[in-house]
């Protein structure tokens, strides 16, 4: 069984390549998704964008390429190519593509059952 898909196991990969921009566009490739984590490549065509919305789980996103504004509850970051952000559970965030760039994004969820 594969924990982790839509990757090559056992080989070098660049997580970059997995996604390409479009025009007008978000894309992603998930990789993992489960109840306690999920793993997500993202493409954004610039000025495209995610709205506001909050997540149940720590989210942490590093940009690979290009340039990202990320707004955690009311506040705005620049990130680019190399920089990471968490963005805590329970706070309204989103994302906007200042110019094309890709992210690769990890969503922690709680173990409280």
């Amino acid at each position: 069984m594969k924990y982790i898909k839509n990757i090559n196991h056992e080989s070098v990969e660049t997580l970059s390549s997995l996604v390409n921009i479009q025009s007008g566009q978000v894309v992603s490739r998930t990789l993992a998704q489960n109840e306690y984590v999920s793993l997500t490549v993202f493409a954004f065509d610039k000025g495209e964008e995610f709205g506001t919305h909050k997540s149940e789980g720590d989210a942490m996103v590093t940009v690979l390429e290009g340039k990202g504004k990320f707004t955690v509850d009311g506040k705005e970051y620049i990130l680019n190519a190399g920089e990471t952000l968490v963005m805590p559970a329970g706070k309204p965030h989103s994302v906007y593509g200042e110019e094309a760039f890709k992210m690769f994004l990890t969503v922690v969820f709680p173990v409280e059952k």
